[in-house]
């Protein structure tokens, strides 16, 4: 299976996020309304209205990190961080297995995302479930992580049955549509960065980053 997971938000800037989603004016929404149509009739969370001061605030500074993050950039190669959304799921609510749309309002979903905010044991189920075609793993991270994986994988959020489950979600459009490229620019970016850090500068490794950038320019789009 083809997917990051990676500690973006730290603890003090995990405070002020949850401390601002539980203000009581804040206005949560039937996440169905943002759902496609086979989507909608399995899902069953409340998500904070985008356009929302609060929500366009904190999604701005979230995205940065996610653009700016060097492990993330390599692994997703994001064009575009798009479609993000605060999510909350309480005792009961869940959200079915099902598959992103692939075109969106905001872009084209090359790999989907979820930022786990709220402290893992201050809620009882709401795991993750992740399926491609010859497994399933299911992920509850700890707070300030993002999982990232391909938006072709099947996925579902099980019942939260106790607590509250917070999360921030979205969408990268990639330069690189195809998850086997990505992986192979990925593998290649990371041994170039491990030698180069291991024996620094040489000709060997200005080889492998040379044919790195350029299958980029290639695969890209």
């Amino acid at each position: 299976m083809n997917y990051l997971t990676h500690q973006l938000i730290n603890s003090e800037e995990l405070e002020i996020i949850r401390k601002n989603l539980k203000k009581e004016e804040l206005l949560w929404e039937d996440g169905r309304q943002t759902a496609g149509k086979h989507a909608a009739k399995v899902k069953n969370n409340l998500q904070l209205k985008r356009d929302s001061d609060l929500s366009k605030k904190f999604s701005g500074l979230i995205t940065k990190k996610i653009l700016g993050n060097e492990l993330i950039k390599s692994f997703a190669l994001p064009k575009k961080v798009h479609g993000t959304i605060f999510s909350k799921s309480t005792k009961g609510m869940k959200y079915g297995r099902h598959i992103d749309n692939v075109y969106m309002s905001s872009g084209r979903a090359d790999l989907s995302f979820t930022i786990f905010l709220s402290p893992k044991d201050n809620y009882e189920g709401g795991a993750l479930s992740i399926e491609d075609f010859k497994s399933e793993e299911k992920f509850k991270l700890d707070a300030g992580e993002i999982i990232i994986y391909p938006s072709t994988y099947l996925h579902s959020v099980e019942e939260v049955s106790n607590g509250e489950r917070l999360v921030f979600i979205g969408w990268i459009e990639s330069y690189v549509k195809s998850i086997e490229e990505r992986e192979y620019l990925f593998d290649l970016d990371a041994a170039a960065r491990s030698l180069l850090a291991k024996y620094g500068r040489s000709s060997e490794v200005d080889l492998i980053f040379k044919s790195y950038s350029n299958l980029l320019r290639r695969l890209g789009s």
